[in-house]
């Protein structure tokens, strides 16, 4: 009946399900969750606010081929997100900029912070943190500890539950300090959110006669490994699988977990119009949470008199956790552990992987869909 199974509902396996549709093939999706989009997922709550299940979520990119695809399938408004860091008792720029300088030091302090940072940068207009922190100007590396020291180490300690030194460099570098008073969070060309949100932006990809989608259906479950035909068979016969799930729960953990975080949401309606100066704040120094989401901003909504937040808790996830794998843990040894996964699924003839739990990495958006269509060149 089928051609190819696809399993799990996100923006990955939903993007190659309607390639595969449009290019005639019988696609079933299985998915695990109650809902399809995956961790893009939004909805009304009881306040007529728009909120996203899992985390805010803002489209951002510099590709044009990926931009034209979005909007096959959603109409979309603009939106400069602006982010803040909430420490020392002041609200400050996320990314660091300028005005960080301004927020924390004396004026005759930030005036020299700004003039070393021009001499040690000279043209450039940002640097990442751990470039600042290996800096040999004295001025530039002191302003780069207080950064790190308030910020930049609390945050990945909780966030990641393991010391700075411990995770791959590049989840530090990933928020830059900038040289300039900029205060979008993206500097990328195209910035914006679907104009009905991200759960109607899926479903018109999975709008096509040729998907059926099943919901509350664990594909681990439901796939068979072959290990003598080196085949992945459902319902006993050997058809085409797109896995975008967590490999290490496919394979019945062989090799051990791998290492995923995971976030707890605190959803609270507060009766009031608005609760912090920006859509999302991190707060480094709070106890517990990691950063405040304030939805009514996120895109801006005309509700008055109330304002619904989420506050972040991160948390790993276990044997005995019954929490959702959000982020994969960057560290040299998880890898190793992730390598031997990759390595037994590549052994599986009619199975390709897609997504950020199936290749255990950080995507953004714009790189899931260009991920997805690059696999879509390839099958079908």
């Amino acid at each position: 009946m089928f051609d190819y199974i696809v399993a799990g509902c996100g923006l990955s396996g939903s993007i190659i399900a309607r390639d595969l549709a449009q290019k005639n093939k019988k696609v079933l999706i299985l998915e695990k969750r109650d809902h399809i989009g995956g961790n893009l997922y939004d909805y009304k709550d009881d306040s007529g606010i728009l909120v996203q299940k899992y985390g805010p979520h803002i489209f951002h990119t510099n590709d044009v081929h990926v931009w034209e695809y979005v909007n096959r399938f959603a109409g979309w408004h603009d939106f400069n997100m602006r982010c803040m860091v909430y420490m020392q008792g002041k609200f400050t720029p996320s990314p660091f900029n300028n005005q960080t300088i301004d927020d924390y030091f004396t004026a005759e302090e930030a005036k020299e912070i700004k003039e070393n940072l021009r001499i040690a940068y000279k043209d450039c207009e940002k640097a990442t943190i751990i470039d600042m922190l290996n800096s040999r100007n004295p001025v530039v590396k002191k302003y780069a500890d207080f950064l790190f020291e308030h910020d930049y180490c609390l945050y990945t300690a909780k966030q990641w539950g393991i010391r700075p030194d411990e995770i791959d460099v590049s989840v530090l570098n990933r928020v830059p300090v900038l040289f300039s008073y900029q205060n979008r969070y993206f500097d990328d060309k195209f910035q914006a959110m679907p104009e009905k949100g991200y759960t109607s932006f899926i479903s018109n990809i999975l709008n096509h006669k040729n998907i059926v989608t099943e919901l509350n259906v664990n594909a681990a479950d439901r796939l068979k490994l072959d290990e003598e035909r080196r085949v992945v068979l459902y319902q006993g016969k050997a058809l085409p699988v797109i896995w975008t799930g967590a490999l290490d729960e496919l394979f019945h953990y062989c090799y051990g977990r791998l290492p995923y975080r995971s976030l707890c949401f605190v959803w609270k309606t507060l009766e009031q119009d608005s609760y912090q100066k920006a859509p999302v704040v991190a707060y480094p120094e709070a106890e517990g949470y990691t950063r405040i989401t304030e939805y009514k901003k996120l895109p801006v909504q005309n509700i008055y008199g109330k304002t619904t937040i989420a506050v972040e808790y991160p948390l790993p996830v276990n044997e005995n956790a019954d929490a959702e794998p959000y982020y994969p843990v960057p560290t040299k040894n998880s890898q190793s552990i992730y390598e031997k996964y990759r390595a037994k699924a590549d052994m599986y003839k009619n199975m390709k992987l897609c997504g950020r739990l199936a290749e255990y990495r950080y995507y953004d958006m714009d790189q899931i869909i260009d991920s997805a269509l690059q696999l879509c060149h390839t099958i079908g």
